[in-house]
């Protein structure tokens, strides 16, 4: 199924090379993980600080669960920031 990618900051490098403005559209399995997909563009686990599913944030322990994504579904990951 095809869902919609979107790493900010520095994550965005991760990327496939076609993808615009820090999204790529993607085929997944539909019984993937969140950390599936985490681990399947490299994302180090502990850069993958905050990730949401079309805007509902999604919290460490429940990131191995396998998720209910659909279709057309958007999945955001940002690395921690910090700043003042």
């Amino acid at each position: 199924m095809q869902i919609t990618l979107k790493l900010y900051a520095h994550l965005g490098d991760l990327l496939p090379a076609n993808s615009k403005q820090n999204k790529a559209d993607i085929e997944v399995p539909e019984s993937i993980s969140l950390n599936e997909l985490i681990d399947r563009f490299q994302i180090p686990r502990p850069m993958a600080h905050l990730v949401l599913v079309n805007g509902l944030f999604v919290c460490d322990r429940d990131r191995d669960q396998p998720f209910a994504l659909k279709p057309k579904d958007a999945v955001a990951i940002w690395p921690p920031v910090a700043g003042g």
